[in-house]
This record gives C-alpha cells, structure tokens and sequence, in this order.
C-alpha cells in the first residue's frame, strides 16, 4: 500500500505543476479562429459540470472527457448550446482533459478541469 501510495505522490508532483487547476482558460488559435467552448463552470466541479458552447459548433461535434492518465471517461455528443456533465462516482478527485472534435475526430479545442468530491 505504501508503494502505491509513493508512486501517486512522485506522479502527483510530476503533473502539478503542468496541470494544475485554476479558474484561467487557455487557447491558442494560430489559425485566427475563435474558441468554440464558450465557458465551462465551476471549477473545480463537485457533482456536475456545464459547458457552454459558441453558436458555430453544431451537432457533428463531440466532447470527450479522459482522466489525467489518459483513460477515456466519456463521450458526450454536442446537441445544444449546453451540455451539462453529472460526475457520478466514476468521477473521483481528481484533475481531467476535455477534448471537442469535429466530425472527422480532429481536436478542435482541450483543456482541463478539476473534480473535487
């Protein structure tokens, strides 16, 4: 238990300080498009998470969550303006990567959010 416990710390350390939370989203659009996600809130989540998306992303989109070690959670199909997520207990404390991709599963936007129960 011990050794599972050090290598969480040394994996823990490893990501914090790249991946960790705060309220500041991130994009960088070298082709001069825009953000696509308009807003997701709250962050860090407890039970639920809402994203906001802009009017240009229609219906071929989808968002797809994974946890911080890359194991895929989720994959949500945009059919609204909003999607809200509810972080059942598959959710568990923890930092996680949203990816929007279009129809032919090019990432449009990612980032990250935080889970906190």
């Amino acid at each position: 238990m011990r050794k599972f416990y050090l290598i969480g710390l040394v994996l823990f350390s490893l990501f914090s300080s790249s991946f960790g939370a705060d309220d500041t989203v991130y994009w960088n659009f070298t082709d001069g498009s825009t953000p696509k996600i308009a807003h997701f809130y709250p962050n860090p989540a407890t039970s639920y998470i809402n994203f906001t998306f802009d009017k240009s992303v229609d219906k071929s989109y989808t968002l797809q969550v994974y946890n911080f070690i890359g194991k895929k959670m989720n994959e949500y199909r945009i059919t609204d303006a909003k999607l809200t997520i509810n972080l059942d207990d598959n959710y568990l404390r923890g930092l996680y990567i949203y990816q929007l991709r279009d129809q032919s599963g090019r990432i449009v936007e990612s980032g990250k959010f935080q889970v906190n129960k």
